[in-house]
């Protein structure tokens, strides 16, 4: 899948333009690269294309302790949007990681997240 699929994807799913599509991408990814180890998010990275993988280097390779709800405030917050648009935002991510990656690599990925990131 290249850059420009994963953003339209996105943008379907979360209902929002492109533009905020592309945003909302790279601030759940900045936010995902704080909430899993460093060594999970560089390997993930490695399965996307190169425009969306960058925020995922971590700035520390110890994960974060957040749930849910941090994860999508620091997303409104990054992102400009309120904290419902962030949600939907963030659900459209995972949902398009989950058809961009290998099950194997998404599953390793969800493995490190609390159970609560299943129904987001």
């Amino acid at each position: 899948m290249d850059s420009n699929e994963f953003i339209r994807l996105v943008s379907q799913r979360a209902h929002v333009p492109e533009e905020q599509a592309r945003e909302l991408t790279r601030a759940t990814m900045l936010t995902l690269a704080e909430r899993i180890t460093g060594g999970e998010a560089r390997h993930l990275a490695g399965f996307l294309p190169a425009e969306i993988a960058p925020p995922l280097v971590p700035p520390e390779d110890v994960a974060q302790k957040f749930g849910v709800a941090e994860f999508v405030r620091r997303v409104s917050e990054r992102g400009g949007v309120d904290e419902t648009v962030a949600r939907r935002g963030v659900a459209a991510v995972f949902m398009t990681l989950r058809e961009a990656v290998p099950d194997t690599e998404f599953q390793d990925l969800m493995s490190q997240l609390p159970n609560e990131f299943q129904n987001i």
